[in-house]
């Protein structure tokens, strides 16, 4: 359940009573799948991917006199400054499931007030707030390695894109749904005005089979996106799979000549390698900005650890984190992984 009835009934009421929404949201298809269901539901508002840093701080502010909304939604997003509340003259609504934290002046509804270790997905709140568009709330769900209690339901609406996967990993990796995924992460590579204009397109697609099977002029334009970006990626994952040693920890690095596949390569590295603690590096101006899976080892003490004396930053959930370095000292970084993992 995650959060109460009553909690669920809120969010919707808060949707129902404004006629102007602005939502942010996490560059990822949990924070996008969120996105699309409160939308979608609403059919008003703009949306705002919150890119790079997963802070949402003054530097958004003045989206907030460009759009003049008389709500904004926070979605997805792991931490909220302060600074950002202050300067919003309109009540905000944050839906999450990181951290918690402690913040002033917001509606904020988050799993892990009432229990820390609840991981559920914002994608999973926000479908039980909207109850419809089970296919994205399904997506948003596994996406995040979660499976929800719907997704029965999900199996009997959409029987052909599910097999009789049992493990989240088979299902992400070896199903249609699995391809949806990949597809709507995705829709979030590359130019800001290109994400968007696949965001736009998205909030229009009616059925999972516009996509897939590309029964429609939109759907056709979001696949053969992906199957061009899919080239590009199946390249890289090669590579990457070159890189599995004897060592627990596995490194892969690349330039920033190609997008930012980190996430999704460590996911499907995690699958093929399962014991192993996998760090993807993206080499992008001074900085490696990586992207950390396990399936066995809790990773924020570690990544502590590691970072302790260096220009960096890290963070994220038990088994799935995100993390910063200088390129002069990434080497540095993963030495000091290796020394603390057990």
């Amino acid at each position: 359940m995650a959060l109460t009835q009553k909690q669920y009934q809120h969010i919707k009421n808060e949707l129902d009573n404004c006629q102007n929404p602005l939502y942010f949201f996490d560059d990822d298809p949990d924070g996008l799948s969120s996105f699309l269901l409160l939308y979608r539901y609403k059919k008003e508002g703009h949306g705002i991917l919150v890119k790079t840093h997963p802070t949402l701080d003054a530097r958004l502010a003045p989206s907030l006199e460009d759009y003049k909304p008389d709500k904004v939604f926070i979605l997805d997003v792991a931490l909220l400054e302060q600074s950002f509340v202050d300067a919003c003259p309109v009540p905000i609504i944050w839906i999450d499931h990181h951290g918690p934290h402690e913040i002033n002046g917001v509606l904020y509804f988050n799993p892990r007030l009432r229990k820390k270790d609840e991981n559920v997905p914002t994608t999973y709140m926000c479908y039980n707030a909207v109850k419809q568009d089970l296919w994205i709330a399904a997506l948003g769900c596994i996406a995040d390695y979660y499976i929800p209690d719907f997704l029965d339901d999900f199996k009997a609406q959409y029987p052909n894109l599910m097999g009789n996967e049992k493990t989240i990993g088979d299902i992400y990796f070896n199903t249609r749904l699995g391809m949806l995924i990949k597809i709507f992460s995705f829709c979030l590579k590359g130019k800001t005005q290109e994400i968007m204009k696949n965001i736009k397109i998205l909030t229009r697609i009616k059925t999972p089979y516009e996509i897939l099977d590309q029964e429609t002029a939109a759907g056709k334009f979001i696949y053969r996106r992906f199957e061009k970006l899919n080239k590009t990626y199946d390249n890289m994952l090669k590579d990457a799979l070159k890189a599995a040693t004897k060592d627990k920890l596995l490194v892969f690095t690349y330039d920033d000549d190609k997008m930012s596949f980190t996430g999704d390569i460590a996911n499907e590295l995690l699958y093929k390698f399962p014991d192993k603690i996998i760090l993807v590096g993206r080499r992008k101006d001074d900085d490696v900005r990586m992207s950390i899976r396990s399936k066995k080892t809790i990773l924020p003490p570690l990544l502590n650890k590691a970072l302790v004396g260096l220009e960096g930053y890290g963070g994220g959930h038990e088994y799935a984190c995100g993390a910063n370095v200088k390129q002069h000292q990434f080497k540095d970084f993963v030495e000091s992984l290796k020394k603390n993992i057990a």
